[in-house]
């Protein structure tokens, strides 16, 4: 599977002109690709205004999806900011190569540091999504601190765990360390997608990565616009779980 890891600068609350800097992107890149990972609340960065931005099946940011998605003929994950009836969602939407929503994941541990938790319902619930029949976990952000929940989509034979993030370049350490230790822990490969740029409150440095099932370090990019590419084995997995089979050894869940 090849995959494009989209590391940009989301325009602040700007959702017209993100959608531009994404349009270029796309436009000088490879196009040739079966999945495209943008970051977390991908048109917005990470605001806290997600009555004003939430949106419905009609928005902006789903739209722009389904088009390029469909228009493409790649599966899209994209960050958006998802309102159901008076509740609004950190959502991580999967859009398949027809432009068509495949999965919604709902974003289970909102960042109460910075009062996501006050602007953002949480779920319990985690998703599974499909492509090619591989099958993938869905997180975002914060959710990599809570090993708890990779446990849980190795324990549903996930073969890749995907986070999309607003990660600051302060603790831009933890991010490298958890996405490494996800992947070995869980034999299975791991992808972080993270902005790059400023907001209001933080740097950003990006470091959007691939790490294989024994985690080593396949790819990694810092500080620059770019659409990273990856291309993933996933016989590895099973290589790497038949070799050594410690993921037999659980016995708490």
């Amino acid at each position: 599977m090849k995959i494009g890891l989209v590391q940009f600068s989301p325009e602040w609350e700007d959702p017209r002109k993100s959608i531009l800097k994404i349009e270029e992107l796309l436009n000088k890149s490879d196009k040739d690709f079966d999945l495209l990972i943008f970051p977390e609340l991908t048109l917005t960065g990470f605001t806290m205004h997600s009555e004003r931005f939430g949106e419905e099946i009609d928005g902006v940011g789903t739209q722009l999806f389904m088009h390029i998605s469909s228009v493409l003929g790649t599966d899209i994950f994209a960050g958006i900011i998802e309102q159901d009836v008076n509740k609004f969602y950190n959502s991580l939407v999967h859009f398949d190569s027809k432009g068509l929503i495949k999965a919604r994941y709902r974003k289970i541990h909102p960042f109460s540091l910075g009062d996501e938790d006050k602007h953002y319902n949480e779920s319990d619930e985690i998703i599974v999504t499909e492509i090619n029949h591989i099958d993938i976990g869905l997180s975002i952000c914060y959710d990599l601190r809570f090993p708890e929940l990779y446990r849980l989509y190795t324990k549903a034979n996930c073969q890749m765990l995907v986070n999309i993030a607003n990660w600051p370049t302060a603790r831009i350490d933890h991010w490298k360390t958890f996405l490494k230790a996800r992947s070995i822990e869980n034999q299975c490969f791991v992808v972080g997608v993270n902005r790059v740029g400023n907001d209001p409150y933080n740097k950003y440095n990006g470091c959007s990565a691939v790490f294989n099932p024994m985690g080593e370090n396949i790819v990694m990019v810092e500080n620059e616009e770019t659409i990273i590419s990856c291309e993933i084995d996933f016989g590895l997995v099973e290589e790497t779980r038949i070799k050594f089979p410690f993921l037999r050894d659980i016995k708490l869940i």
